[in-house]
């Protein structure tokens, strides 16, 4: 009951920061996106690399954003475009400081199996510093594409990420409903071998939410989109959310661990508050920016 209720406070606190931020206007909103980028690329280094190669880590957080800030200023028309290129400055030196780690050049082999093997001296984990920018930055910086208007209208509104948020959110909500009542005892399971307690049920559950609540938000002028791309677009936040949960899923149980932090009393870190919106987002910009 104490876990509930610690889940329920810090669940409700959550949701109004990020309802407050993304409403009221370009600063907030790039203050409190910044923060969770930078919270999710430490967790998920923190996750793969461990807490070593500090000075890479603070880099790739770096290049991630200032990549997220100049895109922003760039879609808001503060910025000419090739200030993009800027966000190399910082991933260019993630490579030069591999140079200066002693371990990375000290080379040796050793006899396995009638072979010769190259001993590990932790170059081989800097993939994952790099993949950091790729997994979290990038797609998490698409949002400054809705948030700068639709088409050729140039102007914040938080409205259109706010309803991608809230979708997403249902999505939550109904698979966790559902899934807990009758996915446990009758439902085949959706992807056991990463996630034993998701159920097919679940996603019918999460689906179902998803598509409701698109279909509210178009109907009180929040989705300023056809009520058919609406449904579309729960859809698709719903299908990708699914598979971007299932992601971060398969990451913690390749280095065995259960949350990817403890900044969200109840709920684990940010990487676990966000992981569906990493594969959601991109895919709900793409089909807004192109085809609705």
């Amino acid at each position: 009951m104490k876990n509930l209720i610690i889940r329920t406070i810090s669940g409700l606190a959550f949701i109004i920061i990020m309802i407050g931020g993304i409403l009221w206007g370009v600063l907030p909103y790039a203050v409190i996106m910044g923060l969770i980028i930078a919270m999710m690329m430490n967790e998920y280094i923190n996750i793969s690399v461990g807490k070593k190669f500090l000075l890479h880590k603070w880099l790739a957080i770096a290049t991630g954003e200032l990549f997220f800030i100049l895109l922003l200023f760039v879609k808001m028309q503060y910025l000419e475009t090739e200030y993009l290129l800027l966000a190399f400055v910082p991933l260019i030196f993630i490579f030069i400081a591999n140079l200066y780690v002693k371990d990375f050049n000290r080379h040796q082999v050793e006899e396995c199996n009638g072979a010769e093997r190259r001993v590990a001296n932790g170059f081989e984990l800097t993939p994952f510093i790099l993949s950091s920018i790729l997994y979290i930055a990038i797609p998490m910086s698409t949002c400054n594409f809705v948030i700068a208007g639709i088409g050729e209208e140039v102007g914040y509104s938080g409205a259109v990420l706010l309803s991608m948020f809230i979708i997403l959110w249902a999505t939550d909500v109904g698979a966790y409903c559902l899934g807990s009542t009758l996915g446990q005892r009758f439902g085949k399971k959706l992807f056991p071998s990463i996630s034993p307690k998701k159920s097919w049920i679940g996603f019918l559950g999460g689906l179902i939410c998803a598509v409701l609540a698109a279909y509210l938000l178009q109907f009180v002028d929040l989705l300023p989109i056809s009520m058919l791309s609406a449904v579309v677009l729960g859809i698709i936040i719903c299908i990708f959310g699914v598979w971007g949960d299932l992601v971060e899923s398969q990451l913690k149980r390749n280095f065995g661990v259960k949350d990817s932090g403890s900044i969200m009393p109840g709920h684990g870190g940010m990487l676990d508050r966000f992981d569906g919106a990493l594969t959601a987002f991109p895919m709900a910009v793409i089909y807004l920016s192109l085809f609705v």
